[in-house]
């Protein structure tokens, strides 16, 4: 992908300043991964957490999400968790109307439990799967959403696999390879991403990638995405990882995104993964893709996100006025 690809969407963001929408449909998941960001003490803040909030049921969170999404007008909405599957039965009332309303919606699984096979026909659905690593390291971290009961409850869709990588992953020469190749091979697979772990300040943890790393990362990323075209990883997310933004004021992704707790009234911030993230160590593909496409400059003098900064400041001056 080349960056004038991308150009048309951000003519739509600086014309109308819509935003992108995260919303934590749930506070609940029946898995216990290391490293969530999600539980994590300061996630929301120092005052509370995600499993203290009062989530919504129903038909209450059924039209919760709705007022929302009427409210923003979001470009792109990101329906996560905790495990957006435990609320099922709401989202099979959800997805429909948000799809008879043009929305373009991920959904961000653990596949953990069956998917619903009449989503498949939800041309504005996009289910992305979340797979840490290879069996032996997935199945021991992400259970009970083991490969097994993946494989099983993606069968009949088409999913974009998501892998998050991790320092661990770097020490096995072929890691990267090895996994592209076998999601390469299975015909659900439609897409896959890599991202790699964004560790909150005075986190230290086995996960953490070095610089070092990074760079292995980059280079091993390249390999995989020029012999598997499934592995979607376009340069601009690739040169951003290497030049992530410093802070989340320089972050386009942060700016531009509405990141909303379980109660659909707590605001996330300063982006989806809450608390105090390493801005320099982000491994977020689209606040890494964005950050490059931002300093590409316009006509060779203006850079992109100077024209996003002040495209969000009218907007926000416009929306106090309203």
């Amino acid at each position: 992908m080349k960056k004038s690809d991308v150009l048309p969407a951000w003519g739509r963001i600086l014309r109308g300043y819509r935003p992108l929408l995260s919303i934590e449909i749930t506070k609940e998941c029946p898995l216990t991964c290391p490293g969530c960001y999600a539980y994590g003490a300061e996630h929301l803040g120092r005052e509370t957490t995600l499993v203290q909030l009062t989530d919504r049921k129903g038909k209450d969170l059924v039209e919760g999400v709705l007022a929302i999404v009427r409210r923003y007008r979001p470009l792109h909405v990101s329906i996560v968790g905790g495990e957006p599957l435990v609320r099922w039965r709401e989202l099979d009332l959800l997805l429909p109307k948000l799809d008879a309303m043009k929305v373009e919606v991920q959904l961000v699984t653990s596949a953990v439990r069956p998917i619903p096979m009449h989503w498949a026909s939800l041309p504005s659905l996009h289910l992305a799967v979340s797979v840490d690593g290879l069996p032996e390291e997935h199945d021991q971290r992400r259970k009970p959403a083991t490969y097994d009961r993946i494989l099983k409850h993606i069968e009949g869709h088409r999913v974009i696999v998501h892998c998050t990588i991790t320092a661990p992953m770097l020490r096995r020469d072929g890691y990267l390879h090895e996994f592209a190749e076998f999601w390469s091979g299975r015909t659900e697979a439609r897409k896959i991403w890599f991202s790699l772990f964004t560790p909150q300040k005075e986190e230290r943890c086995e996960e953490r990638l070095t610089a070092a790393d990074r760079r292995r990362a980059v280079a091993q990323l390249g390999a995989v995405a020029a012999e598997f075209p499934k592995v979607d990883m376009p340069r601009a997310v690739l040169e951003g990882y290497l030049q992530p933004p410093q802070a989340p004021e320089e972050c386009i992704f942060a700016q531009s995104t509405v990141c909303v707790s379980a109660d659909l009234q707590t605001r996330v911030t300063p982006c989806q993964f809450g608390g105090r993230p390493v801005c320099s160590e982000c491994g977020c593909m689209a606040s890494s893709g964005l950050a490059s496409i931002g300093r590409y400059q316009l006509g060779g003098l203006v850079p992109i996100s100077a024209l996003f900064s002040l495209s969000q400041k009218i907007g926000g001056l416009v929306g106090a006025r309203a």
